[in-house]
């Protein structure tokens, strides 16, 4: 039996794909960034990010074909990101894996980029590590998932306004950091005092879990330019200890992600926490929520750095148990941003 799945991703500014057999062993992972494109305006520009899809779907692909020594007739499968995300975007890899699947008689898989990312620690982990909860903290998402097996996730927690991810790339937009803000954020705060300003972390109230950072965002604000409200933020060469807004800002974000994963995860019953999605890449966080775990008896899951951003090769990851559970979709897929 055929079990080779090629994934397709393209729900925001990463244009990928990846061939991985098996829904484990993976083969070839390409990824086309559009972080160059897209610094200027310190966040993703969803036309350019489209147009930019348009231009590097079929390259990837076949780059990613090439790598794994494989043709699309020796697949099994297509799966591919179909919610949620900038809705030009996920068009344009709908598209391409409708059009290769039609093409070749393939199954189409539809996959779910939250609960691909869900995946992508289990994937390296191995299938012992269900149940767990999963906490999945990127650039357009934070929230809480319980995963009894790759396709039984429920989400119980969320954020109720931004992302942890969203949170890092205004922050460092107002200190003058290049975007993304995550790891520009981390590289400063390595320089600064994490406890030298204390800002707020949201908290629930008790017997609740959820996130929120509008607040942080805006203490960070008011810290910078004071409690003028039309005053301007100050350039990034007047802001005095830039490196220690930074470490206090991070130590927050990793404060507020923490302490509420690892309460729920007891509250629940469940041995196992994984952190995944852009943010878990953060160092301070990696650290904190492994320290945190071990106190409490939890084993804590983070994937390859290389599978926390955006990558097609959770996509193809995913595709496998989806595709053997018969999973699979008809030519009417469309793409749904939410």
């Amino acid at each position: 039996m055929r079990d080779l799945v090629l994934g397709i991703e393209s729900s925001c500014d990463e244009t990928a794909a990846a061939v991985v057999r098996a829904g484990r062993e993976v083969l070839s992972s390409i990824v086309a960034s559009q972080v160059d494109l897209h610094a200027p305006y310190g966040g993703v520009v969803p036309e350019i990010a489209g147009r930019s899809h348009l231009r590097a779907i079929l390259p990837t692909v076949d780059r990613a074909l090439a790598e794994a020594g494989v043709g699309l007739e020796d697949l099994a499968a297509i799966a591919v990101t179909a919610r949620p995300g900038l809705i030009g975007s996920l068009l344009v890899g709908v598209g391409a894996a409708k059009g290769l699947a039609f093409a070749r008689g393939l199954p189409l898989v539809a996959v779910d980029h939250i609960e691909a990312h869900a995946y992508a620690a289990v994937m390296e982990a191995g299938p012992d590590a269900y149940p767990n909860l999963t906490l999945v903290a990127s650039g357009g998402h934070t929230a809480l998932y319980e995963a009894r097996s790759p396709i039984e996730i429920t989400r119980i927690a969320q954020t109720r306004d931004d992302s942890a991810g969203e949170a890092f790339d205004k922050v460092a937009h107002l200190l003058g950091l290049p975007y993304p803000g995550g790891p520009s954020i981390s590289r400063l705060a390595e320089q600064g005092d994490p406890a030298k300003v204390r800002f707020p972390r949201y908290r629930t109230r008790r017997g609740e879990t959820d996130f929120s950072f509008s607040g942080l965002k805006t203490a960070v604000l008011y810290h910078l330019r004071g409690q003028d409200a039309l005053a301007a933020t100050p350039p990034p060469e007047a802001i005095q200890g830039r490196a220690d807004v930074a470490a206090s800002f991070q130590a927050a974000v990793v404060d507020a992600l923490v302490a509420p994963t690892l309460e729920l995860a007891q509250r629940r019953g469940l041995s196992i926490v994984a952190v995944v999605g852009g943010v878990a890449s953060n160092r301070r966080l990696r650290e904190a929520m492994a320290q945190g775990a071990a106190q409490r008896g939890i084993a804590c899951l983070f994937p390859s750095p290389a599978y926390c951003t955006d990558n097609a090769a959770m996509i193809a990851g995913l595709g496998w148990p989806l595709f053997q559970a018969g999973r699979t979709s008809d030519w009417a897929l469309d793409a749904s941003a939410r």
